[in-house]
């Protein structure tokens, strides 16, 4: 599936189900989320004692996160493969400048 194809997608299930909310809400809810990712990652690692190792609840909280960054992108009328494309082209750059994609070094 198509990134376009996603987020026409998620646009028709927030539509029909009638849960769009205003971008600020979303970007709320998206700290939220991430901070639940990041619970399975403190659970799989016993807070950093352990090699980290995909938990059972990963790949729902991965899936919240996504599903909240479409929502973003789709209350904003950003393409979400352009700014992937942007992105890309952007560490590219950097990469072949500095031998890396950070942006500090």
């Amino acid at each position: 599936m198509q990134l376009f194809e996603v987020q026409r997608k998620i646009k028709k299930f927030t539509e029909d189900k009638q849960i769009n909310s205003p971008v600020e809400i979303r970007i709320l809810d998206l700290a939220s989320e991430v901070g639940e990712l990041s619970k399975e990652v403190l659970k799989s690692t016993n807070y950093g004692e352990k090699e980290f190792k995909k938990t059972k609840g990963w790949d729902n909280e991965i899936g919240d996160v996504l599903f909240s960054i479409i929502c973003i992108a789709n209350e904003t009328d950003t393409n979400l493969e352009d700014s992937l494309n942007l992105v890309l082209e952007k560490y590219e750059k950097r990469f072949a400048s500095k031998g890396n994609i950070g942006s500090c070094r």
